[in-house]
């Protein structure tokens, strides 16, 4: 079982910077594939980034990618993104979510992929 608590939202202009943090609980985290994803106002949730346990191997959504860095400690049990050059379309609710490397069959920009989410935090870019 893992629990995620999301924090580090707000409001930001346009071409300023945000860091999200996501904390795990429980002994699985260091063995968890992570991912963030967001979801605007009448839009469905999607894919931002994710990292591998080891945090070797990395993916983004095109969308982000160049400007949104994915990281983690597994010491601390923390998964963290910062955002660069944010945009009023980075606009959203940002969500950490987990799966155990024993269940992950690939997809990691799939919402079905995942086992665990947080409760999510705000980002808001204005132009």
């Amino acid at each position: 079982q893992v629990q995620l608590v999301e924090s580090g939202g707000g409001l930001v202009q346009a071409g300023g910077s945000l860091r999200v943090s996501c904390a795990a609980s429980g002994r699985t985290f260091s063995s968890s594939f992570m991912g963030w994803f967001r979801q605007a106002p009448g839009k469905e949730r999607e894919f931002v980034a994710a990292i591998t346990r080891s945090g070797i191997t990395i993916y983004y959504a095109d969308s982000v990618k160049g400007r949104f860095t994915i990281s983690r400690d597994n010491a601390r049990n923390t998964v963290d993104l910062q955002m660069n050059s944010l945009k009023p379309e980075d606009t959203a609710v940002y969500y950490c979510a987990a799966v155990s490397v024993f269940k992950y069959s690939g997809s990691y920009s799939s919402v079905r992929e995942y086992e665990y989410w947080g409760q999510g935090t705000q980002v808001t870019v204005s132009s």
